[in-house]
């Protein structure tokens, strides 16, 4: 596992994405994250944490069209990738991709599904999906860590693909392909956004955000004193 800045270009490989609400998430399932190639840093709230601890040179990677998206996607159409996406509802999903193959119009989009696989037989069925259509970039939005459980599964069935994990992405870009206004991206108030557009967000960032921060304190603590 990488805590850093690293060339998603990259072909073979898994990112997911870490804050404070799924590292709250993750905090007692460290294994999933070991078992990616790379974490990156989400928001700029951890940036500023990890260097007050002395992580310095991270910079902000998210899955969303103000940072990673456009990447992942112009390199996708450029090399006709063969692109597989799952996650958020059966109607939100079908509008997102119309959505993003409209901004991409020759990004090679080869199958989707939505991300409510409540059963066991339900994710090997869209995995099965995944290595039959041979899709070589498969991008998962489930929330952690069932996004992260579903790109360790299919990656234990051999796909040696490139895979990213994106949460709510695919939600927000069922509602608009650039979610974010420019004026929210410039003064990184993305969080304030994302609450006044979905006020049940509220409790997650004034409420578990902290909370987050706190464990995230005592673990380094503990660590520092190992």
């Amino acid at each position: 596992m990488q805590l850093s800045f690293v060339d998603i270009s990259e072909k073979g490989k898994i990112h997911t994405f870490l804050n404070p609400y799924s590292y709250l998430l993750l905090r007692n399932n460290t294994e999933l994250l070991r078992a990616f190639d790379n974490v990156l840093v989400d928001g700029q709230l951890m940036v500023r944490f990890l260097s007050i601890f002395g992580i310095a040179n991270v910079q902000r990677k998210s899955f969303d069209m103000t940072s990673l998206a456009p990447i992942v996607f112009g390199n996708a159409e450029l090399t006709r990738e063969k692109v597989f996406l799952v996650g958020t509802t059966p109607d939100a999903i079908e509008v997102a991709v119309v959505k993003l193959k409209h901004e991409y119009p020759k990004l090679n989009i080869v199958g989707y599904h939505h991300g409510y696989l409540d059963k066991e037989e339900d994710a090997k069925d869209v995995i099965n999906s995944i290595n039959s259509l041979a899709a070589n970039t498969v991008i998962v939005g489930m929330g952690a860590p069932r996004q992260e459980r579903f790109l360790l599964k299919l990656k234990k069935t051999g796909w040696q693909g490139t895979g990213f994990t994106c949460g709510g992405f695919f939600h927000q870009t069922s509602t608009k392909i650039n979610y974010y206004p420019k004026w929210i991206d410039k003064f990184n108030l993305r969080w304030a956004y994302r609450i006044y557009d979905e006020p049940k967000l509220f409790t997650r960032y004034f409420i578990l955000y902290p909370w987050a921060i706190c464990l995230m304190i005592l673990d380094f603590k503990i660590k520092k004193n190992k």
